[in-house]
């Protein structure tokens, strides 16, 4: 079961790659067909990543939730749906060139620490695990993508450039402004929920509510840049290009969050 996991993890890593190439094809052609073929690609990669998730369920006996391969796996699958989402009901295509070298990249590095399911740790066997880490998916896959949104934002917001080149695809910054300010308020609501969740946690597993873990201290970290992203849209002082540099800097803080901790401290989740 695990070789059917690993292949169709590989199929799809190779689907979202042709899908950047065709996502770069339609900006440089303008190709209605390479767009189209961009978000077949992109649902072709979704669909072989639900077979390879489903099958990794499968071969462990419980949910992909245990390490930090399966959770970029299942973060990538949710960037993967939230491109097709924004690209196709807001019918804004530029969403699949920002948005897919995130997708490739993640993948690249979840293929880089690919391994065979293992056994739980003891402190994962819980039912807080499902709860915890659904929420840090639905969280950190819609900042993701608020993120893609970002970039989008500060290449169109360049007052006198001409309307040619990449500009030209991108939809103006008031809708782009509220795109984000919604992705990141889905993402803030879960990101409070797997704060919470995570601290109910720890109390069961090691007695303790909050601990100061690097892991912890950096999601809180997370939680009060999008918090102070939020508070400021509310009273119009963070708005516009700095709004969407916020949000840049919010997805940089998620990927310290989820791998540089992993690789330049250690504590309770040292087992992702």
């Amino acid at each position: 079961m695990y070789t059917i996991e690993s292949n169709f993890f590989t199929l799809a890593f190779i689907a979202y790659v042709l899908s950047l190439a065709a996502f770069f094809s339609f900006f440089w052609t303008r190709s209605e067909r390479s767009a189209k073929l961009g978000y077949l690609l992109t649902a072709a990669g979704l669909l072989l990543q639900l077979v390879s998730l489903t099958a990794r369920s499968i071969a462990a006996g419980r949910w992909p939730f245990a390490n930090l391969y399966e959770f970029i796996s299942l973060m990538t699958f949710g960037i993967a749906a939230g491109t097709l989402i924004v690209g196709l009901r807001y019918r804004i295509t530029a969403t699949g060139i920002f948005a897919t070298p995130l997708l490739a990249g993640l993948m690249a590095y979840a293929f880089s620490i690919k391994k065979a399911p293992e056994a739980l740790v003891p402190a994962l066997q819980s039912y807080w695990l499902q709860f915890h880490v659904a929420t840090a998916i639905l969280a950190y896959g819609a900042f993701a993508l608020s993120c893609a949104l970002g970039a989008m934002y500060l290449v169109k917001d360049r007052p006198g450039a001409p309307e040619t080149g990449l500009r030209a695809l991108i939809p103006e910054t008031g809708r782009l402004e509220r795109l984000i300010y919604g992705t990141i308020a889905f993402g803030f609501a879960f990101q409070t929920l797997l704060i919470i969740t995570g601290a109910v946690w720890a109390e069961e597993a090691w007695g303790a509510w909050w601990s100061w873990d690097p892991m912890e201290t950096w999601a809180l970290i997370t939680w009060i840049v999008y918090a102070f992203y939020l508070h400021g849209w509310t009273r119009g002082s963070w708005r516009g290009r700095r709004g969407a540099w916020l949000a840049l800097i919010g997805f940089i803080a998620v990927l310290f969050t989820l791998i540089g901790v992993k690789y330049l401290m250690s504590g309770l989740h040292s087992y992702k």
